[in-house]
């Protein structure tokens, strides 16, 4: 691969172990958080129990803890750049007694497995950050069996996620963030429809569905909502990284003001909509 995707994995993996003490430290609510996207690819995936899965971005190991579940005669195989994220999966899976569950560290744009290998293939908000989305298509579509099942999921527009939009449209008012490069990875990249499921149809897939999973996270208060974000925002980290003690504290009075204003009834939650893609090679 180029220098720069290069780069662009090495900057990702060293991000994602820097800040899984957060994700495992909110890990359950994260996973609750998720779940919907992750119940989603699941039905797609139309599972049977001697199956062979590919988990891919496993990060912590959903959905691929449940899928392990679900096919107790099967292998789930969860990957990812980041080799603290999957100890924090490798950690779950014993929690979970499950025997049939393995992770791999390694670079979704390298998958270090043989032709047909898997019966299906999981990738839970993964697209969005893969330096070449064209070659992770190509390598989930060569390891993949014939008539297997890949399903993918990843955030909708910035209009429907405020669950991350309160907090950083704040931010941006206060801090000048340099403008990402067109279709450079980041968290709203893949939110044009038809986008993912054009990728794969180049590749070689068929029968592309595209459907939308709307809802609602709730945090419980607001100052549970600003520790979150700060513990596993990495943009968000960043973006505060060289900010004084005073705007800080006037950007979080604003967060909290504009939180407030979409609660209006007391609640603590925010709307979240992601984008699930289902494909059959």
């Amino acid at each position: 691969m180029g220098t720069l995707v290069e780069e662009i994995r090495e900057q990702q993996r060293m991000t994602w172990n820097k800040f899984s003490p957060g994700w495992k430290k909110w890990d359950e609510f994260t996973m609750n958080f998720l779940k919907p996207m992750g119940d989603a690819i699941i039905k797609n995936l139309d599972l049977k129990d001697h199956d062979q899965v590919l988990d891919v971005a496993a990060g912590t190991g959903e959905p691929g803890l449940t899928i392990a579940g679900l096919i107790p005669n099967g292998m789930v195989i969860g990957t990812d750049l980041a080799e603290e994220m999957l100890t924090i999966a490798a950690e779950n899976a014993e929690m979970k007694g499950l025997s049939n569950y393995e992770i791999l560290t390694t670079d979704a744009c390298e998958l270090p497995f043989e032709e047909d290998t898997f019966d299906a293939i999981s990738c839970r908000m993964g697209f969005m950050f893969f330096p070449d989305m064209m070659l992770a298509a190509r390598q989930m579509y060569r390891v993949l069996k014939s008539d297997g099942k890949l399903s993918t999921s990843v955030w909708d527009g910035p209009q429907q996620n405020d669950w991350i939009t309160t907090i950083m449209s704040v931010i941006q008012k206060h801090v000048a963030l340099p403008s990402p490069e067109p279709g450079a990875p980041g968290m709203f990249r893949c939110a044009e429809p038809d986008l993912i499921g054009n990728l794969l149809k180049k590749v070689g897939f068929r029968s592309i569905l595209t459907q939308e999973v709307r809802g609602k996270v709730d945090y419980q208060s607001f100052d549970r909502y600003w520790e979150i974000m700060l513990d596993i925002g990495a943009p968000i980290v960043a973006a505060l990284g060289g900010v004084d003690k005073i705007t800080i504290a006037k950007i979080k009075t604003e967060v909290s003001e504009l939180f407030k204003a979409k609660n209006k009834e007391g609640e603590a939650t925010l709307e979240y909509a992601a984008l699930i893609i289902s494909a059959v090679k």
